[in-house]
C-alpha cells in the first residue's frame, strides 16, 4: 500500500495496531484549572512531557522501528535530529537491541547530546544546522547500510504519533470542541487529524506554528509545499523549513485551521502551564496553549472544551531567564514605556507619585532605568505591572496628560530585546557622582519609599532597577554629591536603613559609566 492511497480509515487501522507501549506510557489528560477559569472555557492538557524522553517523538520512532525486519534491525538505524526525535530513536533502538547512529549539528546543546548517549545512541556531530546533519546522515546511511528513521514524513511514524489522539478520545469521551497541535514537520498533527476525523469528525483539529516558522500554514495556503528561507530558533522543536510530502497532503485535507503565535505569547503559555502543573515545557510544548488563548480572544468563546498537546519538555535551563522576562509582556501583565521627565528638582518624585495614583489600583514598578544625558530632559525606561490587556496605551496617555511625554514600548522588539539593557553610558553631566548598590524589600511602594528618602539637594544621575521576582530588590543609583557634603552623605546612607555597597571606586563603573 503506497502512501498516496492511505486514507483516514487506513491510518485508523495503523494507529489502532501501532506498537508504542513497549516504551511509551499513556500520558495523562489533565484539566488546567487556573487557565480554564481565566478563559471561561475548559482547557485539557495532554501531558506528553511525561514520556520517558519528555516528548511524544518516542511513539513514532518506536512504531517505525518495531515494523522493521530482523535484518534491518541487525544492520542498525540512523536519523538526523538536534533534539527530541534523536532521543526517541536512541531509546527505541536500545529497547529493540539495535544500533542507532544519531547525526546532530555541532551546535546541539550538551544536554541533548548527553541524553542521546545515555540511551546508547552513537552521536555523530556534523555541520552547523539540521540540514547539514540530515545530508550527512543520508551519506552514512548508504555507506553503512543503515535504515533511515524519518522524524515526521513516514506513515509508521505518523501512526505512532496518532496514538496521542487515540488516548485523548478514550480519556475524555464528553464534549470536545477542538484539539490544538503544534506543527514542525507535521508528523504529530497528521496522526492526530487522521484518528480524530475517522472517529469523531466534528472535533476541530487546529494546527499551531510560530509566526517565524510557519512552513505548513504557508504551504496549505499556497496549495504546494513552501520552503522557508529561514526559521526562528526559539521554538527549536518546530523550526522546520520544509514540511513532509505526506504530512502536507494530510494536513491540507484534514486540518481545520491554523493559528500563528509569537515568542511572547509562547513564554506566557510556558508560565501558564507551570502555574497549573508545576512543570516546565519547552517552547514547542507550549504552542498549543498559546494558541488556545489566542483563539478564545479572537472568537470570544465561552463554555467550550479544548485539548492542548504538551508535546515536549526538553527545555534548556539557560533559556528560563529569557522566558520569565518575556512571559509578563506576553500576557500583557507588564507594560514598558520610555517617559520624558523635566530635568528639575522634584520631577522624579512627582512622576513616581503619578505611578502610584494610576487607575485600576496599585501597580508594581518592574523596571526603572535612567542615566543623566541632557540638562533639560530625562528619558526614563519604565516597566509597570498591568491588570489586563490593552492597558499600556491608556497608561501612556495618562502620563502625557500630566506633563510626562510617554512612548509605549510594550510591543517594541528592539526595546524588549536590547535597549532595556543598554540604558546608561558615559555622561559629562554626571559631576561629583557617587555610585551605590542598595538592597530593599520587594513590596508595593518600596521603590517610591526609597526615592522619597533621597535628599532633595542631591541630583539622581543614574538609576537602574529590575524586578527579578525575588524577595529583595536590587538597585544601582548614582547621586551627585559634592565633596563638601561627605558628612551629610554618610548620615543619609545610615538613615536609609537598607543594606548598601558603594561602588564609586569600582573599575567597571569607571570604564563604562564615568566620564
Amino acid at each position: 500500500m503506497t502512501t498516496e492511497h492511505l486514507k483516514p480509515a487506513d491510518y485508523l487501522k495503523k494507529i489502532l495496531n501501532a506498537r508504542v507501549y513497549d516504551v511509551a506510557v499513556e500520558s495523562a489528560l489533565e484539566p488546567a484549572h487556573a487557565l480554564s477559569q481565566r478563559l471561561h472555557n475548559t482547557v485539557l492538557l495532554k501531558r506528553e512531557d511525561q514520556q520517558p524522553v519528555h516528548s511524544f517523538k518516542l511513539r513514532g520512532a518506536y512504531n517505525k522501528m518495531a515494523h522493521l525486519t530482523p535484518e534491518q534491525l541487525k544492520n542498525g538505524v540512523i536519523c538526523a535530529s538536534a533534539g527530541n526525535h534523536a532521543q526517541g530513536v536512541a531509546l527505541s533502538a536500545k529497547r529493540l537491541g539495535a544500533r542507532a547512529v544519531i547525526v546532530m549539528p555541532t551546535t546541539t546543546p550538551r544536554l541533548k547530546i548527553d541524553a542521546v548517549r545515555g540511551f546508547g545512541g552513537e552521536v555523530v556531530l556534523f555541520g552547523d544546522s539540521y540540514s547539514d546533519a540530515y545530508a550527512h546522515s543520508l551519506e552514512l546511511k548508504e555507506q553503512q547500510g543503515l535504515t533511515f528513521v524519518h522524524p515526521f514524513d513516514d506513515p509508521d511514524v505518523i501512526a505512532g504519533q496518532g496514538t496521542v489522539a487515540m488516548e485523548i478520545l478514550r480519556q475524555h469521551q464528553g464534549r470536545l470542541d477542538a484539539v490544538f497541535v503544534a506543527i514542525g514537520g507535521g508528523g504529530l498533527i497528521s496522526g492526530v487529524a487522521n484518528y480524530i476525523k475517522a472517529v469523531r469528525p466534528e472535533i476541530k483539529v487546529i494546527g499551531v506554528q510560530m509566526n517565524d516558522s510557519d512552513a505548513m500554514a504557508q504551504s496549505v495556503a499556497a496549495k504546494k509545499r513552501v520552503t522557508l528561507p529561514d526559521v526562528g530558533l526559539f521554538s527549536d522543536g518546530t523550526a522546520v523549513k520544509l514540511v513532509g510530502e505526506e504530512t502536507f497532503r494530510i494536513s491540507r485535507k484534514l486540518v481545520d485551521d491554523f493559528v500563528l503565535v509569537d515568542t511572547d505569547a509562547v513564554c506566557a503559555a510556558i508560565k501558564d502551564v507551570f502555574v497549573d502543573t508545576r512543570s516546565i515545557v519547552e517552547p514547542a510544548g507550549a504552542l498549543a496553549v498559546a494558541a488556545i488563548k489566542q483563539y478564545v480572544a479572537t472568537h470570544k468563546t465561552k463554555g467550550e472544551t479544548y485539548a492542548a498537546i504538551l508535546c515536549g519538555a526538553n527545555m534548556n535551563f539557560d533559556r528560563l531567564r529569557f522566558v520569565a522576562e518575556r512571559a509578563e509582556v506576553g500576557e500583557e501583565r507588564e507594560a514598558l514605556f520610555v517617559v520624558t521627565i523635566p530635568e528639575e528638582r522634584g520631577s522624579f518624585r512627582r512622576f513616581c507619585e503619578l505611578i502610584g495614583n494610576l487607575s485600576g489600583g496599585p501597580r508594581n514598578v518592574t523596571e526603572f532605568n535612567y542615566r543623566i544625558s541632557d540638562a533639560a530632559q530625562a528619558h526614563v525606561f519604565v516597566g509597570l505591572t498591568t491588570h489586563g490587556k490593552g492597558e499600556s496605551g491608556k497608561i501612556a496617555a495618562k502620563f502625557s496628560k500630566h506633563g510626562f511625554a510617554a512612548l509605549d514600548l510594550t510591543h517594541d522588539e528592539l526595546a524588549k530585546e536590547h535597549i532595556r539593557h543598554m540604558v546608561g553610558g558615559h555622561s559629562k553631566l554626571a559631576q561629583d557622582e557617587r555610585l551605590l548598590r542598595f538592597v530593599f524589600p520587594e513590596r508595593p511602594g518600596a521603590l517610591l519609599k526609597f526615592l522619597s528618602l533621597m535628599r532633595p539637594g542631591w541630583n539622581i544621575s543614574l538609576f537602574h532597577y529590575r524586578n527579578q521576582g525575588a524577595d529583595y530588590g536590587r538597585i544601582l543609583v548614582g547621586l551627585q554629591v559634592p565633596a563638601a557634603d561627605d558628612a551629610d552623605f554618610a548620615e543619609f546612607v545610615a538613615t536609609v536603613g537598607y543594606p548598601y555597597v558603594e561602588e564609586t571606586a569600582n573599575p567597571v563603573y569607571r570604564m563604562f559609566l564615568q566620564s
